[in-house]
């Protein structure tokens, strides 16, 4: 384990590896201030090009992307009071009252050193995590692999979206997918159509583009992005950086709240991000001006959302259950490198484990340097028009894929997988169930095939079978009651506005 840690460590002073990890944190900070993106598009678009790149500079590069989305998209919700991902919408309460108060640089120090003690928290959590998953991981089999595949797609189809029965049907779609081409065990070709170009399946790198990456880019462009007027910085930054340790109980609290939120799939940042401010108002015992500038309004919910991001990595990482969208999208890029998450990150890629800790470290702390110094100049990213920014975009996702098979056929499937994207995304199909059911769909055949060779049916009877088993039948019923319950609430204050 030792010798494990520190081979993590020395491998991202590589060169190619630190420069990797510098160049995805510029390009988290980026994606996470333009408006509507995010870090499911931005890995999504980028995905093409990392995959040709040597596998541990390449996930140094996802892992520095997906650790600083979540802190430079605090920059526009606080001066402009638009959020630059869903993760942020909580911080606007308090961060953009603050900034009208000419308050905007001490409220962005606050959210950018509670941001990387959350992620550095997070990081923690997923190593010291390590130990206990892997002595777990010893006493199962291929048939406890394939309950955790299922209970995966279960999870996450569950708890993504407003309608489970949404969320069940897009994880279906992507088991579809995975199905097209040569079987897993058997020499048998499925859903081909006898087209050549299918008999190797679908291509992983599509799958993300085609689903995130241009739906993304014409909603925004339908949309149009909000013209930003003046804005000032204010004064305050050292103010800000000693309020985030006078609340350091308050951002620890929600940095374990935070992991919490993570670790369960489907939920992610956005969610973290409003736990961390309701426990700040619920901890303040009534105390304080929440809504009109409280510094603990925005401290509390960006210390959780980046703790997410560790929790998040621990079952992608060592169960093969994808935490979020972005974490379905690094599954999807882990696969694509030959490293299976599971088993294997324990026993054979455990050095590679550690310096995606390492990694999550050193970015989060080099992202919140950056923004704390550049926060001004950022913040104008995000009054570029999309019409001018959209075509450079559609150009790079158009020249990745293509690079999947250097065939026609990739653009024509990208295409296709657009306007299944497009539809799915104004339809209200939850879109990250698909991933996971394309990525796992795979590897649960293959754990199915397994199963049966060595056991029988008799696999089914295997102790923790039952005991997996039972917990995906409690993640549909409590997955399907806690969505019945959030659309009765959101109705219910819907009325409530239209009587009022």
């Amino acid at each position: 384990m030792f010798e494990s840690v520190l081979a993590g460590f020395i491998g991202l002073f590589d060169p190619m590896q630190l420069g990797m990890l510098l160049l995805g944190v510029l390009t988290g900070t980026v994606v996470g201030i333009v408006p509507g993106i995010g870090g499911t598009a931005g890995l999504a678009i980028c995905l093409p090009f990392v995959v040709y790149i040597e596998p541990t500079g390449a996930i140094a590069f996802m892992i520095g992307l997906i650790s600083v989305t979540t802190t430079a998209d605090t920059i526009t919700s606080v001066l402009l009071a638009i959020p630059g991902t869903s993760g942020s919408v909580a911080s606007i309460v308090d961060g953009h009252p603050l900034a009208r108060k000419g308050e905007a640089a001490r409220a962005l120090a606050a959210s950018f050193v509670s941001s990387c003690f959350g992620g550095i928290f997070g990081a923690i959590i997923l190593a010291l995590s390590i130990p206990i998953v892997g002595f777990i991981i010893k006493q199962l089999g291929s048939p406890e692999f394939l309950m955790l595949t299922m209970l995966g797609i279960t999870a996450v189809a569950m708890l993504t979206g407003r309608q489970p029965l949404k969320g069940i049907t897009a994880a279906g779609i992507g088991l579809m997918m995975a199905s097209v081409g040569g079987a897993t065990l058997t020499p048998y070709f499925r859903y081909s159509f006898g087209l050549p170009y299918l008999y190797d399946g679908i291509p992983l790198i599509l799958i993300a583009l085609g689903l995130f990456g241009i739906p993304e880019i014409i909603d925004l462009l339908v949309r149009g992005l909000p013209i930003a007027g003046e804005f000032g910085m204010g004064k305050g930054v050292s103010e800000g950086i000693k309020d985030t340790f006078r609340n350091k109980w308050l951002a620890l609290r929600c940095a374990i709240i935070g992991v919490y939120v993570g670790f369960v799939p489907g939920m992610g940042t956005s969610v973290a991000n409003w736990l961390g401010y309701a426990h700040a108002i619920q901890s303040s015992k009534g105390e304080g001006k929440f809504g009109k500038g409280d510094i603990r309004g925005i401290i509390a919910p960006e210390a959780a959302n980046n703790a997410a991001r560790g929790g998040e990595l621990i079952p992608t990482l060592l169960f093969g259950i994808p935490g979020s969208g972005s974490m379905a999208l690094l599954l999807l890029a882990l696969v694509m490198f030959g490293i299976v998450p599971g088993p294997d990150m324990i026993s054979v890629h455990l050095d590679k484990v550690f310096g995606i800790v390492w990694s999550l470290v050193i970015g989060n702390v080099i992202g919140a340097i950056i923004c704390i110094f550049l926060a001004k100049y950022l913040a104008r990213v995000a009054t570029v028009n999309i019409n001018i920014l959209a075509p450079f975009v559609i150009v790079i996702i158009t020249m990745g894929a293509f690079q999947a098979t250097m065939n026609w056929g990739d653009l024509l499937c990208l295409l296709f997988l657009a306007a299944i994207g497009w539809t799915m995304k104004q339809t209200g199909f939850p879109r990250p169930p698909v991933i996971v059911g394309f990525v796992l769909g795979t590897l649960a055949e293959r754990y199915l095939g397994l199963s049966i060779q060595r056991y029988g049916m008799e696999w089914v009877l295997r102790p923790w079978v039952i005991v997996i088993g039972i917990l995906i039948i409690l993640t549909v019923f409590y997955g399907a009651r806690y969505q019945m319950k959030q659309n009765r609430k959101e109705q219910e204050e819907r009325a409530q506005k239209s009587a009022s």
